[in-house]
């Protein structure tokens, strides 16, 4: 995990400490490589007297593509950033997760119970990252198909897929679009699409994690996400309601698109009212 703290001023005083920090969990460029939220964010929330610490997991810095990127193994980036922020005295910890990241993030916080991270932000969230990019290779009619592409990562892999010591690069053509452009195109090793895309991949199945978190959720949508339908963040707070937790919000950022910081005051009103609900 690598990080980038923002706060207010040179020294952590006590101040500091006991106002809110953001931890920014990124989407599938990494926070550093990323336009819209992962890079304007937290100098907007500087702006505002928020804190956050941007960290990159090991699927950032092409993770997938190199073979270290397994979603499952994120969690342990995570339990990073909330240990070292934790360390450093800060004790009221929000996670905001991006995209893929928010993902990430449920998988985290489904698994993970740590007093001093006080609520989630979850912009862009997928019902399940499998199922979209399943929808999407079919769309698009790509080479391998997705059953072909499963079929292939388990003649590979083998009968224990997360201890393999068998892996390949795989180039999905046509993933993104109509033509075999590279714009278009996807690149995984077999065993990070397995864990992230492939059928199997539970962990990144954003509604088989939310039953198990009991922090207060904010779902970020933009009105014209062209990637996430608004019934997903509906379908999404139902399960978690459901589950028995009450603190479920969903806010639509008007003129914004997957990116909600297209919309930026829009967006930041609705994190600072979670982060300052008495405010």
């Amino acid at each position: 995990m690598s990080g980038h703290l923002v706060i207010k001023e040179n020294n952590l005083d006590t101040n500091t400490l006991k106002n809110p920090i953001v931890i920014e969990v990124h989407g599938l460029l990494g926070n550093f490589l990323a336009r819209g939220t992962p890079r304007l964010l937290p100098q907007a929330l500087r702006e505002r007297d928020i804190s956050s610490f941007s960290i990159n997991t090991r699927l950032a810095f092409a993770g997938q593509i190199n073979g270290r990127g397994i979603f499952d193994e994120t969690i342990h980036d995570i339990d990073a950033a909330v240990d070292f922020l934790t360390q450093e005295g800060f004790h009221h910890i929000f996670i905001l997760g991006y995209s893929l990241g928010a993902s990430m993030v449920l998988h985290w916080a489904g698994n993970r119970h740590v007093p001093n991270v006080k609520g989630l932000i979850l912009e862009g969230t997928h019902y399940a990252i499998p199922d979209t990019q399943r929808k999407r290779l079919t769309k698009w009619k790509s080479t391998p198909s997705y059953e072909e592409l499963y079929a292939q990562a388990k003649s590979i892999l083998g009968e224990n897929p997360s201890h393999s010591d068998h892996d390949e690069m795989v180039v999905i053509y046509q993933a993104r679009g109509p033509s075999r452009s590279p714009l278009h195109d996807e690149i995984f090793t077999y065993k990070t699409w397995w864990h992230m895309m492939g059928p199997e991949a539970y962990s990144a199945m954003a509604y088989k994690q939310i039953n198990r978190v009991t922090l207060p959720m904010l779902l970020l949508r933009g009105e014209n996400d062209p990637l996430i339908e608004a019934w997903e963040a509906e379908a999404l707070q139902r399960i978690a309601q459901e589950a028995g937790n009450t603190f479920v919000s969903i806010k639509e950022i008007p003129r914004a698109g997957h990116d909600c910081m297209e919309n930026p005051e829009a967006m930041l009103q609705e994190i600072l009212n979670i982060l300052r609900p008495s405010r």
